[in-house]
C-alpha cells in the first residue's frame, strides 16, 4: 500500500492527501481574517474509490496538528471535521466562541472562499 502524504497548500486554500503523486482528497479551508487567525474548515473530500481507508480522518488529524504548531484554533465547519472533533478531544480542543462567531461572518461574507 502507497502511504498518504499530507501537504498544506495555504495559498489555494487547501490541506491535500496524495497518494503516488495524486491528490485523492482535502480539506478546504481559510484563515481567519483577525487574530487569533484561526484555520476554519469548510469541507472535507475523499474522491471516490479511496474512501474508507482513514484518508478524511488523516487530513482533519493533520490539519489540527498544523493548527497547533502555529499555536492558532480551529474552527470545524466543516461537517466531518466537526464530528472527528467531537470523538477526539485530546487532539481537537474547542475553539473559542467568538472565534466561530467571527469564522462564520467571514464565510458569510465570502463565498469564495471554499
Amino acid at each position: 500500500m502507497v502511504a498518504v502524504e499530507f501537504e498544506d497548500a495555504r495559498e489555494a486554500g487547501r490541506l491535500l492527501a496524495a497518494e503516488d503523486g495524486t491528490v485523492v482528497g482535502f480539506v478546504a479551508y481559510f484563515v481567519l481574517a483577525e487574530a487569533p487567525h484561526a484555520l476554519v474548515a469548510v469541507h472535507t473530500v475523499v474522491e471516490p474509490g479511496h474512501e474508507g481507508r482513514g484518508i478524511a480522518g488523516g487530513l482533519v488529524r493533520t490539519f489540527y496538528g498544523i493548527a497547533a504548531a502555529e499555536g492558532v484554533p480551529v474552527v470545524p465547519l466543516c461537517p466531518y471535521a466537526a464530528a472527528w472533533a467531537a470523538k477526539h478531544p485530546d487532539q481537537a480542543p474547542e475553539p473559542p466562541v467568538e472565534v466561530v462567531a467571527a469564522a462564520k461572518a467571514q464565510l458569510d461574507g465570502d463565498s469564495s472562499l471554499w
